[in-house]
């Protein structure tokens, strides 16, 4: 709980704008009707929806508040299976609770240049795959071989692509480092690279994707590849000196495995022929090794700093609680830091959404500035997730799924391209994407929408429809 007051909770943001759709659309299959395979191709390819899903027509609890529970779950889960780990690493109980309460307290810590914290602030399919893997990670360890291929099976059906980092780290820890780099690649080699479009290489060359090429990653992005990196080298030597086998192992194939992918990641993002390959993104295998340097940075400093002295742990967390609390606030200034279920905000772009959803038929195909996730007050929250309605493509969200699904790039195309200049459109260019696409209604900023019948407006916005 501390954790969740900590970094807040925005179940609409982000990467759920995709996944909450999904889950809505199996409660509701008449949601959606236009537009849905922006979505519905990453529901497809994961238990995750269907989980969610079938959670709530089991248990009957109102949808909010049933995602507010299964992301309480996760927070719980991860730190539960930081605890396992921890205690496998350390034998004492103060170097346990620093590697607990320092992962806790940076979940939402910035992973290098991958567009990933440790764990998000609502509810994905990460949110269980990462306490899956460490579980698996655990169970090897502890020899229960079964177990840990339950988890593992758990995770693909979660989360594919992140299965492959976890069973990666579990190869550099039982093979001989000569080979790891080679067998880095050898799950890779089950994905099988599309041929892109011109559509597809211009979903890439927006700024937000830029994670997926390290020659486009800032100097301090690279600086987070490899500090944990010499770090890790130093933690091994201490585990080696105090006699902490598991820790030394553990540390000392992390290494192996972020050199490994790194080197995966050159060969697949910087020669541009091999651009079909991109949308595997072996950079994120930091997500992983993250996670478990901040368990063994915290166990560390709570064997050989804090121990059982509170006012030291204080003097820790306190600050380092204040800043990750102040870091999200940055990141979602206008919205309030825990969006609790049954509360609309006092945001523009909610409260429209939040009308939309009560006040408009569930046919209804809106139309708003492809941009719109990026634009101040929006705070990145999806339309269709808050909404429960159909909209053209935008340009932000969606092309991430064009990303990992090439063959929707020319429809995205056509359709953001529909949408450009769309803050000087005029009455002709809302009749045109009408007769294109079928849309009807329309959100436009104030004092927007010239012949147009708007039904709704804030300070902000307007809600009209084209009869």
């Amino acid at each position: 709980m501390a954790a969740f007051l900590i970094h807040g909770y925005h179940p609409a943001a982000e990467d759920a704008a995709i996944y909450l759709p999904g889950i809505k659309k199996l409660l509701h299959p008449t949601l959606y009707p236009f537009n849905a395979q922006f979505f519905a191709a990453h529901a497809s390819r994961t238990l995750f929806p269907r989980l969610i899903a079938t959670s709530i027509q089991f248990t009957h609890i109102p949808f909010d508040y049933a995602i507010l529970l299964w992301h309480w779950l996760s927070i719980f889960l991860l730190l539960l299976a930081c605890w396992r780990l921890a205690s496998l690493c350390f034998p004492n109980h103060a170097a346990r609770w620093g590697a607990v309460t320092l992962v806790a307290a940076t979940l939402t810590v910035p992973v290098a240049g991958t567009a990933l914290f440790l764990l998000d602030p609502y509810l994905n399919p990460r949110s269980l795959s990462a306490p899956a893997i460490l579980f698996a990670l655990a169970s090897v360890l502890e020899r229960r071989y079964t177990s840990a291929v339950l988890w593992l099976a758990f995770t693909a059906l979660i989360h594919p692509l992140m299965v492959v980092f976890g069973v990666a780290y579990l190869m550099a820890l039982h093979l001989p480092r000569i080979r790891t780099t080679a067998l880095a690649a050898i799950p890779f080699g089950l994905f099988v690279p599309i041929l892109q479009s011109g559509a597809y290489r211009d979903t890439l060359d927006i700024p937000a994707h830029s994670f997926f090429f390290l020659a486009r990653w800032q100097w301090y992005e690279c600086i987070g590849i490899f500090a944990p990196l010499a770090l890790l080298a130093v933690y091994s030597r201490i585990a080696r000196k105090q006699g902490w086998r598991t820790f030394q192992t553990l540390a000392s194939a992390l290494i192996v495995y972020g050199l490994a992918f790194f080197a995966v990641a050159l060969v697949i993002t910087i020669p541009k022929s091999m651009v079909p390959w991109v949308f595997l993104q072996p950079m994120r295998s930091l997500h992983l090794l993250y996670i478990l340097f901040f368990l063994f940075t915290g166990g560390l400093l709570g064997e050989f700093v804090l121990r059982r002295h509170i006012w030291r742990w204080l003097v820790l967390f306190l600050p380092l609680s204040a800043g990750m609390y102040y870091l999200q606030r940055q990141t979602f200034p206008a919205t309030p830091h825990i969006e609790w279920p049954g509360v609309v905000p006092a945001n523009d772009w909610l409260q429209s959404f939040a009308w939309i959803r009560g006040n408009t038929p569930e046919e209804a195909y809106f139309a708003l500035d492809p941009d719109h996730m990026d634009l101040p007050g929006e705070d990145e929250h999806g339309f269709r997730a808050l909404a429960e309605r159909s909209m053209l493509a935008d340009r932000v969200k969606d092309s991430g799924a064009v990303t990992m699904f090439p063959r929707m790039a020319e429809e995205w195309r056509r359709q953001v391209q529909a949408q450009s200049g769309w803050r000087d459109f005029q009455s002709s260019d809302f009749r045109r994407l009408q007769k294109e696409f079928g849309v009807t209604w329309f959100v436009v900023s104030q004092p927007g929408g010239p012949g147009l019948s708007c039904v709704y407006q804030n300070a902000t916005l307007k809600v009209c429809r084209l009869e």
